[in-house]
């Protein structure tokens, strides 16, 4: 009787964990998954990148945490594959690997001034509110009373309605303490949202948008000017429904904002980044106007205006990063496959290395997406390992203890989740407030408190 398939899945996110779920089920769990993620904790994206007040996407969680339950499964937290481990490594311990790395580094604007003091990748600025530990010591300069929001995104939007937000709002959320202090002194009264197209071209959801205008705290208008469709737009906007919807929500801001409130949303659409102005940092942003050309995309107009910001956050899409040793399209910023089988530059299959999530098919879709994607990487792998396979050379847990290397455990990242639970009922605060800095994370893990 073949022993059970030994498989390493490389990222402890939605892709990943759907991906080790995916091989349980298709194998009826005669299979043993490894789960790596250079973190101590677990969910990716789901803990990192979901805002902290949308609350119903992140109980997700709860459903990737069975997966983890699954004796099948198990977790190694801490360890990161080109510091701690090798591609080499992982093909001597394993039959297969699965890559599941996510894309989460920004797109750049390639426009001068963007390395300017106060120029932001958007991804720093949550991983910092989502208390990402690489975050955990950043400072943002909130005494700055006007922030301008590169993008019409979801992300664009959960970043402008964090920062349009109290603190008093966010104080039953997940949102490190020492980041409610920094939202407390927060000083933006004005925010601005830019798209480079139209209103029909925005990739923000229209729940997303509509969240917007119910900030008790904020205001928010749209030119009627901005809400001009071209022919194609307007065709767009009939036809599809997501369009429809948000072109709704939008023209509803075209009159007066609503009196009374400490912050205002300008949301900008037709304007280009040109340049970020400012001497040693950002003191403002000159835009271009656009407008369509006919072909789906848009050409500036030569006409400029400037913005008064001493903040800009980008958020003009992402990408994922090449892995130690592991073939990677440069253009695409993917790990070139064929249904997640990883391909060598010949464009045949690489034996035992999969895909899965973005860095198999770019940052597309939504959280459920990934289950799919895992499902179709899952199949081609075990056809592939069908029959007979030579063993291992050596266990994952000789080489880890060979190197010394400190893993969480799941039962240690137990140990980190109830910390939180309990350090939210100290400050009398939602159901969690996250730990951020390593050390505080590595010690909860431990026992520590």
């Amino acid at each position: 009787m073949a022993s059970p398939a030994l498989v390493a899945v490389i990222g402890s996110g939605p892709a990943g964990i759907y991906a080790a779920e995916a091989l349980v089920k298709q194998t009826g769990g005669d299979v043993r998954v490894d789960v790596f993620d250079r973190l101590p904790t677990p969910y990716g994206l789901v803990r990192y990148g979901v805002a902290p007040d949308h609350t119903s996407i992140k109980s997700i969680a709860r459903y990737l945490q069975r997966v983890l339950e699954d004796p099948a499964v198990r977790f190694f937290g801490c360890v990161e594959l080109g510091r701690d481990l090798t591609r080499a490594d992982l093909l001597d311990c394993y039959d297969a690997v699965i890559y599941a790395t996510g894309a989460m580094v920004d797109r750049h604007m390639r426009i001068p001034g963007e390395d300017l003091p106060g120029s932001i990748a958007a991804t720093d600025f949550v991983n910092w509110y989502c208390g990402h530990p690489d975050a955990a010591d950043h400072e943002f300069d909130l005494s700055v009373e006007e922030v301008a929001v590169v993008g019409v995104g979801n992300v664009a939007v959960d970043v402008v309605r964090i920062l349009a937000k109290t603190a008093a709002e966010l104080r039953d959320t997940d949102v490190p303490e020492q980041v409610i202090e920094a939202l407390s002194r927060s000083r933006v009264e004005r925010i601005h949202m830019i798209g480079r197209r139209g209103p029909a071209q925005a990739k923000f959801t229209t729940k997303e948008a509509r969240e917007l205008g119910e900030l008790p705290n904020a205001s928010i208008h749209v030119s009627p000017a901005d809400m001009d469709l071209d022919p194609a737009s307007a065709a767009l906007a009939e036809s599809d429904r997501h369009v429809r919807g948000n072109i709704k929500a939008l023209s509803a801001w075209t009159g007066e904002p609503a009196p009374g409130r400490a912050r205002h949303i300008d949301v900008r659409f037709w304007r280009a980044p040109a340049e970020i102005l400012g001497t040693g940092r950002v003191e403002g942003l000159r835009l271009e106007k656009t407008r369509p050309d006919g072909s789906g995309r848009v050409t500036g107009t030569g006409e400029y205006e400037t913005l008064p910001v001493g903040m800009v956050l980008r958020s003009v899409g992402y990408q994922s990063v090449p892995l130690d040793g592991v073939p990677f399209d440069e253009r695409s910023r993917i790990v070139p496959n064929d249904g997640g089988r990883v391909l060598g530059p010949d464009g045949a299959p690489v034996p035992r290395e999969y895909v899965a999530g973005w860095v198999k098919r770019g940052p597309s879709g939504v959280v459920g997406t990934n289950k799919s994607d895992a499902a179709e990487t899952v199949r081609n792998l075990l056809e592939d390992l069908a029959g007979t396979r030579p063993a291992p050379k050596r266990t994952i847990e000789e080489l880890l203890e060979s190197r010394g290397l400190p893993v969480v455990t799941y039962a240690d990242w137990l140990n980190l989740d109830a910390a939180e639970i309990a350090l939210a009922r100290t400050l009398e605060r939602g159901e969690r407030v996250k730990l951020a800095r390593w050390e505080a994370m590595t010690s909860a893990c431990r026992g520590g408190g």
